[in-house]
Protein backbone atom coordinates (compact mmCIF):
# COMPACT_ATOMS: atom_id res chain seq x y z
CA UNK A 1 0.00 0.00 0.00
CA UNK A 2 2.42 2.22 0.94
CA UNK A 3 4.38 1.71 -2.10
CA UNK A 4 1.20 2.50 -4.54
CA UNK A 5 1.23 5.61 -2.34
CA UNK A 6 4.61 6.95 -2.81
CA UNK A 7 4.19 7.91 -7.22
CA UNK A 8 1.10 9.69 -6.17
CA UNK A 9 2.41 11.53 -3.49
CA UNK A 10 5.25 12.55 -5.52
CA UNK A 11 3.50 13.57 -8.23
CA UNK A 12 1.24 15.55 -6.32
CA UNK A 13 4.61 17.81 -4.49
CA UNK A 14 5.92 17.82 -8.16
CA UNK A 15 2.84 19.70 -9.42
CA UNK A 16 3.13 22.26 -6.53
CA UNK A 17 6.69 22.97 -7.08
CA UNK A 18 5.64 23.15 -10.73
CA UNK A 19 2.58 25.38 -9.87
CA UNK A 20 3.89 27.83 -6.92
CA UNK A 21 1.34 29.53 -5.87
CA UNK A 22 -0.70 29.84 -8.97
CA UNK A 23 -3.55 26.98 -7.73
CA UNK A 24 -4.13 28.94 -4.45
CA UNK A 25 -4.68 32.29 -6.21
CA UNK A 26 -7.52 30.30 -8.25
CA UNK A 27 -8.97 28.47 -5.24
CA UNK A 28 -9.40 32.21 -3.74
CA UNK A 29 -10.61 33.50 -6.83
CA UNK A 30 -13.64 30.66 -7.16
CA UNK A 31 -14.24 31.46 -3.64
CA UNK A 32 -14.26 35.43 -3.73
CA UNK A 33 -17.83 36.01 -5.45
CA UNK A 34 -19.50 33.79 -2.76
CA UNK A 35 -18.70 36.78 -0.49
CA UNK A 36 -19.44 39.52 -2.90
CA UNK A 37 -22.88 37.48 -3.18
CA UNK A 38 -23.67 37.21 0.28
CA UNK A 39 -23.41 41.12 0.80
CA UNK A 40 -26.60 41.28 -1.66
CA UNK A 41 -29.64 42.78 0.27
CA UNK A 42 -32.26 40.96 -0.67
CA UNK A 43 -32.70 36.66 -0.89
CA UNK A 44 -33.57 37.43 -4.35
CA UNK A 45 -30.20 38.37 -5.27
CA UNK A 46 -28.19 36.24 -3.39
CA UNK A 47 -29.91 33.16 -5.33
CA UNK A 48 -29.45 34.81 -8.98
CA UNK A 49 -25.94 35.33 -7.70
CA UNK A 50 -25.08 32.10 -6.53
CA UNK A 51 -26.90 30.90 -10.33
CA UNK A 52 -24.48 33.46 -11.83
CA UNK A 53 -21.46 32.13 -10.51
CA UNK A 54 -22.60 28.21 -10.98
CA UNK A 55 -23.71 28.74 -14.40
CA UNK A 56 -19.92 30.89 -15.62
CA UNK A 57 -17.85 27.89 -13.80
CA UNK A 58 -19.82 25.51 -16.15
CA UNK A 59 -19.81 26.96 -18.46
CA UNK A 60 -15.88 28.45 -18.61
CA UNK A 61 -15.11 24.49 -18.33
CA UNK A 62 -17.49 23.95 -21.72
CA UNK A 63 -15.57 26.45 -23.47
CA UNK A 64 -12.25 25.56 -22.58
CA UNK A 65 -12.84 22.11 -24.36
CA UNK A 66 -14.86 23.39 -27.17
CA UNK A 67 -14.04 24.32 -31.14
CA UNK A 68 -15.31 26.62 -33.92
CA UNK A 69 -18.12 28.62 -33.35
CA UNK A 70 -19.10 27.52 -29.84
CA UNK A 71 -16.07 29.32 -28.26
CA UNK A 72 -17.71 32.80 -29.72
CA UNK A 73 -20.74 31.62 -27.96
CA UNK A 74 -19.88 31.07 -24.73
CA UNK A 75 -17.51 33.58 -24.81
CA UNK A 76 -20.81 36.04 -24.93
CA UNK A 77 -22.01 34.52 -22.10
CA UNK A 78 -19.72 34.35 -19.92
CA UNK A 79 -18.45 38.01 -20.76
CA UNK A 80 -22.53 39.24 -19.85
CA UNK A 81 -22.05 36.81 -16.45
CA UNK A 82 -19.01 38.89 -15.81
CA UNK A 83 -20.54 42.19 -16.48
CA UNK A 84 -23.50 41.06 -14.33
CA UNK A 85 -21.74 39.98 -11.66
CA UNK A 86 -19.26 43.66 -12.01
CA UNK A 87 -22.97 45.55 -11.80
CA UNK A 88 -24.90 44.14 -9.20
CA UNK A 89 -22.14 42.57 -6.88
CA UNK A 90 -19.10 44.57 -7.51
CA UNK A 91 -17.62 41.48 -8.02
CA UNK A 92 -15.00 42.09 -11.26
CA UNK A 93 -12.89 39.35 -11.17
CA UNK A 94 -14.81 36.94 -13.23
CA UNK A 95 -12.99 39.70 -16.24
CA UNK A 96 -9.19 37.81 -15.07
CA UNK A 97 -10.63 34.19 -15.61
CA UNK A 98 -11.54 35.43 -19.26
CA UNK A 99 -8.49 36.96 -19.41
CA UNK A 100 -6.58 33.68 -19.19
CA UNK A 101 -9.48 31.91 -21.23
CA UNK A 102 -8.66 34.20 -24.04
CA UNK A 103 -5.24 34.04 -23.74
CA UNK A 104 -5.33 29.87 -24.42
CA UNK A 105 -7.48 30.52 -27.77
CA UNK A 106 -4.69 29.12 -31.10
CA UNK A 107 -7.04 31.30 -33.45
CA UNK A 108 -5.71 34.23 -34.03
CA UNK A 109 -8.99 36.25 -35.45
CA UNK A 110 -11.30 34.60 -33.09
CA UNK A 111 -7.98 35.95 -30.31
CA UNK A 112 -8.40 39.32 -30.87
CA UNK A 113 -11.90 39.40 -31.86
CA UNK A 114 -12.83 38.13 -28.59
CA UNK A 115 -9.89 40.08 -26.72
CA UNK A 116 -11.23 43.32 -27.76
CA UNK A 117 -14.72 42.85 -26.97
CA UNK A 118 -13.94 41.53 -23.34
CA UNK A 119 -11.10 44.71 -22.95
CA UNK A 120 -13.85 47.08 -24.02
CA UNK A 121 -17.48 45.29 -21.67
CA UNK A 122 -14.69 45.45 -18.60
CA UNK A 123 -13.63 48.93 -18.91
CA UNK A 124 -16.99 50.32 -19.32
CA UNK A 125 -18.80 47.87 -16.44
CA UNK A 126 -15.62 49.22 -14.71
CA UNK A 127 -15.98 52.87 -15.24
CA UNK A 128 -20.31 52.19 -14.63
CA UNK A 129 -18.67 50.78 -11.17
CA UNK A 130 -16.90 54.25 -10.60
CA UNK A 131 -19.69 56.39 -11.88
CA UNK A 132 -22.40 55.06 -9.90
CA UNK A 133 -20.36 55.39 -6.99
CA UNK A 134 -20.52 51.88 -5.14
CA UNK A 135 -19.53 51.69 -1.80
CA UNK A 136 -18.10 48.26 -2.02
CA UNK A 137 -16.68 48.66 -5.28
CA UNK A 138 -14.81 51.75 -4.69
CA UNK A 139 -13.36 49.87 -1.56
CA UNK A 140 -11.09 47.41 -3.90
CA UNK A 141 -10.36 50.02 -6.52
CA UNK A 142 -6.86 49.10 -6.32
CA UNK A 143 -7.59 46.23 -6.86
CA UNK A 144 -9.75 46.45 -10.20
CA UNK A 145 -6.88 48.42 -11.80
CA UNK A 146 -4.75 45.45 -11.13
CA UNK A 147 -7.98 43.19 -13.06
CA UNK A 148 -7.99 45.52 -15.95
CA UNK A 149 -4.45 45.55 -16.19
CA UNK A 150 -4.35 42.02 -16.44
CA UNK A 151 -7.64 42.07 -19.20
CA UNK A 152 -4.59 44.10 -21.08
CA UNK A 153 -1.28 42.23 -20.89
CA UNK A 154 -2.62 38.38 -19.95
CA UNK A 155 -3.56 37.42 -22.94
CA UNK A 156 -1.36 38.99 -24.92
CA UNK A 157 0.95 37.35 -22.63
CA UNK A 158 -0.45 33.62 -22.35
CA UNK A 159 -1.41 33.71 -26.59
CA UNK A 160 2.26 34.40 -26.96
CA UNK A 161 4.03 31.95 -25.08
CA UNK A 162 1.29 28.99 -26.37
CA UNK A 163 2.70 29.90 -29.83
CA UNK A 164 6.53 29.74 -28.51
CA UNK A 165 5.16 26.46 -27.49
CA UNK A 166 4.15 25.49 -30.49
CA UNK A 167 6.97 26.92 -32.49
CA UNK A 168 9.14 24.87 -30.17
CA UNK A 169 7.26 21.51 -30.78
CA UNK A 170 7.72 21.95 -34.36
CA UNK A 171 11.15 22.70 -34.09
CA UNK A 172 11.89 19.76 -32.58
CA UNK A 173 10.07 17.57 -34.40
CA UNK A 174 11.51 18.94 -37.62
CA UNK A 175 15.20 18.26 -35.55
CA UNK A 176 14.24 14.82 -35.02
CA UNK A 177 12.98 14.34 -39.27
CA UNK A 178 16.23 16.07 -40.31
CA UNK A 179 18.28 13.63 -37.74
CA UNK A 180 16.42 10.73 -39.45
CA UNK A 181 16.77 11.75 -43.17
CA UNK A 182 20.56 12.57 -42.13
CA UNK A 183 21.03 8.90 -41.15
CA UNK A 184 18.80 7.30 -43.96
CA UNK A 185 21.62 9.26 -46.44
CA UNK A 186 23.92 7.90 -44.44
CA UNK A 187 23.16 4.59 -44.77
CA UNK A 188 22.32 4.79 -48.30
CA UNK A 189 26.07 6.47 -48.66
CA UNK A 190 27.89 3.54 -46.66
CA UNK A 191 25.74 0.96 -49.25
CA UNK A 192 27.30 3.09 -52.69
CA UNK A 193 30.39 2.93 -50.66
CA UNK A 194 30.81 -0.39 -50.18
CA UNK A 195 29.27 -1.58 -53.45
CA UNK A 196 31.80 0.92 -55.43
CA UNK A 197 34.81 0.22 -53.26
CA UNK A 198 34.46 -3.43 -52.51
CA UNK A 199 31.68 -4.89 -55.19
CA UNK A 200 34.36 -4.57 -58.51
CA UNK A 201 37.30 -5.94 -56.58
CA UNK A 202 35.81 -8.75 -55.07
CA UNK A 203 34.38 -9.31 -58.49
CA UNK A 204 37.89 -9.32 -59.72
CA UNK A 205 39.47 -11.06 -56.78
CA UNK A 206 36.36 -13.99 -58.16
CA UNK A 207 37.48 -13.74 -61.52
CA UNK A 208 41.56 -14.25 -61.21
CA UNK A 209 40.77 -16.95 -58.31
CA UNK A 210 38.87 -18.96 -61.03
CA UNK A 211 41.67 -18.62 -63.78
CA UNK A 212 44.08 -19.77 -61.52
CA UNK A 213 42.58 -22.64 -60.78
CA UNK A 214 41.99 -23.50 -64.45
CA UNK A 215 45.39 -22.51 -64.92
CA UNK A 216 47.44 -24.35 -61.87
CA UNK A 217 48.01 -27.51 -64.14
CA UNK A 218 48.12 -26.33 -67.28
CA UNK A 219 50.47 -23.02 -66.75
CA UNK A 220 51.69 -22.95 -63.53
CA UNK A 221 53.81 -19.42 -64.09
CA UNK A 222 50.68 -17.83 -65.48
CA UNK A 223 48.78 -19.42 -62.46
CA UNK A 224 51.48 -17.54 -60.06
CA UNK A 225 50.37 -14.42 -61.66
CA UNK A 226 47.12 -14.44 -61.44
CA UNK A 227 47.23 -15.47 -57.63
CA UNK A 228 49.91 -12.44 -56.96
CA UNK A 229 47.18 -10.22 -58.72
CA UNK A 230 44.43 -11.59 -56.25
CA UNK A 231 46.49 -10.69 -53.10
CA UNK A 232 47.38 -6.71 -54.41
CA UNK A 233 43.75 -6.79 -55.09
CA UNK A 234 42.65 -8.40 -51.52
CA UNK A 235 45.36 -5.95 -49.90
CA UNK A 236 44.45 -2.92 -52.04
CA UNK A 237 40.35 -3.59 -51.17
CA UNK A 238 41.79 -4.01 -46.95
CA UNK A 239 43.17 -0.28 -47.24
CA UNK A 240 40.72 1.16 -48.97
CA UNK A 241 37.80 -0.13 -46.52
CA UNK A 242 39.97 0.84 -43.56
CA UNK A 243 40.32 4.66 -45.44
CA UNK A 244 36.52 4.63 -45.63
CA UNK A 245 35.93 3.30 -41.95
CA UNK A 246 38.27 5.74 -40.61
CA UNK A 247 36.14 9.05 -42.46
CA UNK A 248 33.21 7.22 -41.21
CA UNK A 249 34.08 7.77 -37.68
CA UNK A 250 35.53 11.46 -37.95
CA UNK A 251 33.65 14.49 -38.27
CA UNK A 252 35.34 17.22 -40.27
CA UNK A 253 34.75 20.72 -38.92
CA UNK A 254 33.36 22.14 -42.23
CA UNK A 255 30.76 19.98 -42.12
CA UNK A 256 29.70 20.11 -38.80
CA UNK A 257 30.08 24.18 -39.19
CA UNK A 258 26.67 23.43 -42.04
CA UNK A 259 24.95 21.56 -38.62
CA UNK A 260 25.86 24.38 -36.60
CA UNK A 261 24.67 27.43 -39.00
CA UNK A 262 21.27 24.97 -39.68
CA UNK A 263 20.97 25.04 -35.92
CA UNK A 264 21.53 28.54 -35.35
CA UNK A 265 19.30 29.59 -38.10
CA UNK A 266 16.30 27.64 -36.66
CA UNK A 267 16.68 29.20 -33.24
CA UNK A 268 17.10 32.26 -34.60
CA UNK A 269 20.52 33.58 -33.68
CA UNK A 270 22.41 35.37 -35.89
CA UNK A 271 25.67 33.93 -36.93
CA UNK A 272 28.96 35.52 -37.59
CA UNK A 273 31.97 33.18 -38.82
CA UNK A 274 35.49 34.66 -39.22
CA UNK A 275 38.44 32.05 -40.44
CA UNK A 276 39.14 28.92 -42.27
CA UNK A 277 37.95 25.78 -40.92
CA UNK A 278 40.14 23.26 -43.04
CA UNK A 279 42.73 23.34 -40.81
CA UNK A 280 46.06 21.94 -41.63
CA UNK A 281 48.77 19.43 -40.00
CA UNK A 282 45.96 18.10 -37.55
CA UNK A 283 44.83 14.51 -37.54
CA UNK A 284 41.63 13.41 -38.32
CA UNK A 285 41.40 12.74 -34.80
CA UNK A 286 41.96 16.01 -33.39
CA UNK A 287 39.55 17.79 -36.07
CA UNK A 288 36.68 15.24 -34.92
CA UNK A 289 37.07 16.40 -31.22
CA UNK A 290 36.84 20.48 -32.29
CA UNK A 291 33.82 19.32 -34.05
CA UNK A 292 32.49 17.54 -31.04
CA UNK A 293 33.30 20.87 -29.44
CA UNK A 294 31.94 23.31 -31.92
CA UNK A 295 28.32 21.27 -31.59
CA UNK A 296 28.52 20.66 -27.53
CA UNK A 297 29.33 24.38 -27.55
CA UNK A 298 26.31 25.57 -30.08
CA UNK A 299 23.59 23.49 -28.45
CA UNK A 300 24.72 25.39 -25.12
CA UNK A 301 23.95 28.54 -27.04
CA UNK A 302 21.07 27.57 -28.60
CA UNK A 303 19.59 26.15 -25.45
CA UNK A 304 20.19 27.89 -22.37
CA UNK A 305 22.15 31.43 -23.09
CA UNK A 306 19.07 33.18 -24.94
CA UNK A 307 21.27 34.89 -27.00
CA UNK A 308 20.72 36.69 -30.12
CA UNK A 309 24.18 36.96 -31.84
CA UNK A 310 26.90 34.15 -32.28
CA UNK A 311 30.35 34.54 -33.48
CA UNK A 312 32.54 31.54 -34.35
CA UNK A 313 36.17 32.38 -35.23
CA UNK A 314 39.12 30.05 -36.22
CA UNK A 315 42.69 30.78 -36.26
CA UNK A 316 45.50 28.56 -36.65
CA UNK A 317 48.96 29.41 -36.09
CA UNK A 318 52.63 27.71 -36.74
CA UNK A 319 51.94 25.84 -33.16
CA UNK A 320 48.11 25.41 -32.57
CA UNK A 321 44.82 26.05 -33.27
CA UNK A 322 42.35 28.43 -31.56
CA UNK A 323 38.59 28.21 -32.05
CA UNK A 324 35.94 30.79 -30.19
CA UNK A 325 32.59 30.42 -29.99
CA UNK A 326 31.07 33.95 -28.35
CA UNK A 327 27.76 34.91 -27.68
CA UNK A 328 25.27 37.95 -26.33
CA UNK A 329 23.31 35.49 -23.90
CA UNK A 330 23.81 34.80 -20.18
CA UNK A 331 25.54 31.84 -19.08
CA UNK A 332 23.36 29.64 -16.58
CA UNK A 333 25.61 28.84 -13.60
CA UNK A 334 25.12 25.46 -11.98
CA UNK A 335 25.11 26.25 -7.74
CA UNK A 336 27.35 28.93 -8.56
CA UNK A 337 30.40 26.89 -10.20
CA UNK A 338 31.24 27.42 -13.75
CA UNK A 339 33.07 23.74 -14.15
CA UNK A 340 30.22 22.24 -13.68
CA UNK A 341 27.18 21.62 -16.46
CA UNK A 342 26.28 22.59 -19.97
CA UNK A 343 28.71 19.56 -21.17
CA UNK A 344 31.68 21.31 -20.02
CA UNK A 345 33.54 18.35 -17.98
CA UNK A 346 33.08 16.02 -21.13
CA UNK A 347 34.74 18.80 -23.59
CA UNK A 348 37.67 19.08 -20.89
CA UNK A 349 38.05 15.17 -20.93
CA UNK A 350 38.13 15.26 -24.84
CA UNK A 351 40.50 18.05 -24.84
CA UNK A 352 43.02 16.73 -22.37
CA UNK A 353 43.06 13.68 -25.01
CA UNK A 354 45.30 15.59 -27.37
CA UNK A 355 46.55 18.04 -25.04
CA UNK A 356 43.94 20.98 -25.44
CA UNK A 357 42.77 23.00 -23.01
CA UNK A 358 39.58 25.14 -22.79
CA UNK A 359 38.91 28.80 -21.18
CA UNK A 360 35.83 30.01 -20.15
CA UNK A 361 34.52 34.16 -19.76
CA UNK A 362 31.58 35.20 -19.03
CA UNK A 363 31.57 39.03 -19.00
CA UNK A 364 29.11 40.96 -21.24
CA UNK A 365 27.87 37.16 -22.62
CA UNK A 366 30.00 34.36 -23.09
CA UNK A 367 33.29 33.37 -24.45
CA UNK A 368 34.28 29.95 -25.03
CA UNK A 369 38.19 29.49 -26.24
CA UNK A 370 39.02 25.82 -27.52
CA UNK A 371 43.21 25.54 -27.82
CA UNK A 372 44.89 22.30 -29.38
CA UNK A 373 48.62 22.11 -30.57
CA UNK A 374 49.06 21.08 -34.10
CA UNK A 375 50.26 17.65 -35.14
CA UNK A 376 50.28 16.05 -30.92
CA UNK A 377 49.80 12.81 -31.09
CA UNK A 378 47.24 11.49 -28.06
CA UNK A 379 48.59 11.05 -24.52
CA UNK A 380 52.42 12.67 -25.86
CA UNK A 381 53.41 16.43 -24.32
CA UNK A 382 54.23 18.82 -26.13
CA UNK A 383 57.53 18.93 -24.70
CA UNK A 384 58.29 15.57 -25.08
CA UNK A 385 58.70 15.55 -29.09
CA UNK A 386 61.78 17.50 -28.56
Amino acid sequence: MKKELEPTIKKYFTFQRSNGIAPYIWTVLCILPFYFIFQAPSTIQIVLGILLTLTFFILYRIAFISKGWPVYLWTMILIAISITATSLFSYVYFAFFLAYFLGNIKDRVAFFTLYFIHLLSTSVSINYGIVMHEKLFLQQLPFIIIIWVSVILLPFSIHNRKERGQLEEKLEDANKRISELVKLEERHRIARDLHDTLGQKLSLIGLKSDLARKLITKNPEQAKCELKDVQQTARTALSEVRKMVSSMRGIRLKDELQRVKQMLQAAQIHLEIEGDFSPKKISLLTENILSMCLKEAVNNVVKHSGADHCVITLNQTWKEVVMKVMDDGNFNKIDGALEDGNGLIGMRERLEFINGNLELYTNEGTTLIIKVPNDVKPGVKEGEND
